[in-house]
């Protein structure tokens, strides 16, 4: 593992936002292709003005800058990501172990496209909870719910 040099700090809004909107797009991008380009593009609105400032999120920082972030709302992980460049070196294990610590339990909903995630969060020990069809704006992407407890 690579991720000795990460920091995990509490998410600044004034100096995040646009940082995190960012690798969540590029990460979205490549890890989401499914969903299309023009719809990621406008859901960055979203992901900026709604999600991060309304959930507990934690930047993980190199050097000091941030390369990923997780967002809680409560225990469920509403958004990880990491700079599609720096995955695979242990910076998400790292948030995800962040997010134990403080929460005991851990859930979240994951693409079933997505196979990377889906083998990601598997051998961290997550266990399917229940598959659902639709994503949440009813659109046909299968979404699968996992749980993690500590």
């Amino acid at each position: 593992m690579k991720n000795q040099n990460v920091v995990i700090r509490p998410f600044e809004v004034a100096t995040d936002t646009e940082k995190l909107s960012g690798i969540w797009l590029d990460a979205s991008l490549m890890a989401h292709p499914f969903i299309g380009e023009r719809r990621l593009i406008e859901q960055r609105q979203l992901i900026e003005e709604k999600y991060l400032p309304n959930a507990e999120t934690w930047v993980a920082c190199r050097m000091g800058e941030p390369v990923g972030f997780i967002s809680l709302l409560d225990t469920f992980i509403g958004a990880i990501f990491v700079a599609p460049d720096l995955q695979g070196q242990g910076i998400g294990r790292k948030l995800i172990a962040h997010a134990m610590v403080r929460k005991g339990e851990l859930s979240l909903e994951v693409y079933t496209q997505n196979q990377q995630a889906v083998r990601f969060y598997t051998a961290l020990g997550f266990l399917e909870v229940s598959r659902r069809s639709t994503d949440d704006e009813g659109l046909p992407f299968e979404n699968a719910h996992l749980r993690l407890n500590g």
